[in-house]
């Protein structure tokens, strides 16, 4: 009878035991009755305390706070870029027909020139600080023109002929503006040689009959240059890069 009661609750045991071992390590007292309880129970009261916990939905902030930090961040971003790798200008004038027509909308690169020198050929937007002629008329105005000249070399023009250190350069992107038969026609302004000094350029207009550039005013100091025009992005059918780069194979030494 003994080994009957013992085969029998040995095996309540070994079914407790087997059904409740995973319980055990929460459990203090091991006697027959705490490890036939159903700890299980404690078990899923927690894990429902837990689901409750994590299906609780969290309060979304107010709808304003969310995008003023959505425009906030935006503005912050935005100025970043205008500011340090590039921004959209328009053309307002038609000194660099037919390379850029008026209210074409260019991409201005900024990063460029902290890596690398301006080179011939480049057309690039800047200030006109410290530019007597300029600054006087159109502060805190910006122009767009063409590098022709770099630091150290001799730079003129005879005859619509531009010469780089007494040498003629290749100029296919010039344009001589078309004046009405009944209106006197625009003499093209050929200039002396002149030397370009250190850490500045001399820049002309595409359109050389139509532009107001270092041939009335001098040259252009490398800290006013803002950046490069690289992509014309309006109207539609011009959409594309400026200029076929390099235009010149010299390179600045």
């Amino acid at each position: 009878m003994l080994t009957s009661v013992m085969s029998t609750l040995g095996s309540n045991i070994s079914t407790c035991w087997i059904s409740n071992s995973v319980e055990l390590d929460i459990e203090s007292d091991f006697s027959l009755t705490s490890i036939c309880k159903p700890p299980i129970k404690i078990t899923m009261t927690r894990d429902l305390e837990k689901q409750k916990k994590i299906a609780q939905p969290v309060e979304s902030e107010n709808f304003f706070v969310e995008i003023t930090k959505i425009l906030a961040t935006a503005g912050i971003l935005a100025f970043g870029i205008r500011t340090f790798v590039a921004e959209a200008r328009f053309i307002p004038s038609s000194s660099m027909e037919k390379t850029l027509l008026i209210d074409d909308r260019l991409i201005i690169e900024k990063i460029g020139y902290h890596f690398e020198q301006p080179q011939r050929g480049d057309v690039i937007v800047f200030k006109t600080d410290h530019i007597q002629a300029l600054e006087e008329k159109y502060k805190d105005e910006a122009f767009i023109k063409r590098i022709i000249g770099l630091p150290g070399e001799t730079v003129s023009m005879k005859n619509g002929v531009v010469y780089v250190n007494k040498k003629p350069i290749s100029e296919k992107y010039t344009y001589i503006t078309k004046i009405p038969n009944d209106q006197p026609e625009r003499p093209l302004e050929d200039f002396a040689t002149r030397t370009v000094p250190p850490d500045k350029y001399l820049v002309l207009g595409d359109n050389r009959k139509n532009s107001y550039d270092s041939r009335y005013w001098g040259f252009v100091p490398k800290e006013n240059i803002i950046g490069r025009a690289v992509f014309r992005f309006w109207p539609i059918n011009r959409v594309g890069t400026i200029d076929q780069t390099p235009l010149y194979r010299e390179k600045q030494k």
